[in-house]
């Protein structure tokens, strides 16, 4: 019986809340708010992307095509800035209804990654390499979830660029993984945007990187997982978050809060990348 009612709740979860999606709109650089989708790649609908093998797994745009035009604005970042994200149901903003920023109900991770690039506008980001810098699962003593934090901070997600990687034009990636019908394969639904960053400063490190798709596998204990059964512990997918050694730059990132991870052995990237078009100055 206790299996009957658990499967009952995730198919009624499933139900209710097939329509409770989320988008990533907003940057704020150091408490600066950037503008609503500027510098952003948001796409009008907010929808989940459920193939890991799939182009658009990397910043969507694909099956959720993006609203045109697309943001042209490249935002300046200093190295180790603290960057907000900001989430929300649709691109109406903050509406301040129990679907926003996302539903309840749609349990899992919060992660972000970047990817060094040529120019942050081109339009092809196939073939990139990423690195993880931040990530946050479950709070296994008291069952709270990354999405549970973001929900509770109105759809804000912060973390920190690390202060020893160089100079340049970046992609920034942050991701939401719903895991409520996340059972079986395809079921887990990924939710990303990319930002468009020209981040100043920083030093000489080259972390390891991964590529999209490719970085999650269907069978992954993190994207394949019934979340209802009670979990002793979760492994966020994807490689470790990169921090910067003492050789590496000016300074160190925090280590985020520790969640078992799985880990990478890509080699690393090293292709420069020149500076771009800006827009208003972070805040101090």
């Amino acid at each position: 019986m206790k299996l009957i009612n658990s499967s009952l709740a995730a198919l009624l979860l499933l139900a209710t809340s097939a329509s409770c999606h989320t988008i990533f709109q907003k940057l704020h650089v150091n408490g600066v708010d950037q503008g609503h989708t500027v510098g952003i790649r948001v796409p009008n609908y907010n929808g989940p992307i459920e193939n890991v093998d799939s182009n658009d797994i990397i910043c969507n745009g694909g099956i959720n095509p993006y609203r045109q035009p697309v943001s042209k604005t490249v935002i300046q970042a200093p190295s180790g800035a603290e960057i907000t994200a900001e989430w929300h149901h649709d691109l109406n903003g903050a509406t301040g209804q129990s679907s926003d920023p996302v539903d309840p109900s749609h349990k899992g991770p919060m992660l972000a990654y970047l990817a060094r690039v040529p120019d942050a506008t081109q339009e092809d980001v196939t073939g990139l390499k990423w690195f993880k810098i931040y990530h946050d699962g479950l709070n296994t003593a008291t069952g709270e979830w990354a999405v549970d934090k973001l929900i509770k901070n109105k759809g804000k997600l912060t973390f920190k660029l690390p202060t020893c990687i160089p100079a340049g034009q970046y992609l920034l990636r942050v991701e939401m993984i719903a895991l409520h019908a996340a059972g079986n394969y395809p079921g887990a639904q990924f939710y990303m945007e990319c930002a468009q960053l020209n981040i100043v400063g920083g030093g000489n490190a080259s972390p390891a990187t991964v590529s999209f798709p490719g970085a999650y596998k269907g069978t992954d204990p993190g994207v394949r997982i019934n979340i209802y059964q009670g979990l002793s512990g979760y492994t966020i997918p994807g490689p470790s978050v990169f921090t910067c050694g003492a050789s590496e730059g000016p300074g160190t990132t925090p280590a985020p809060e520790p969640t078992s991870t799985t880990t990478t052995s890509t080699p690393p990237t090293t292709t420069d990348a020149p500076t771009g078009p800006t827009v208003p100055q972070w805040g101090v």
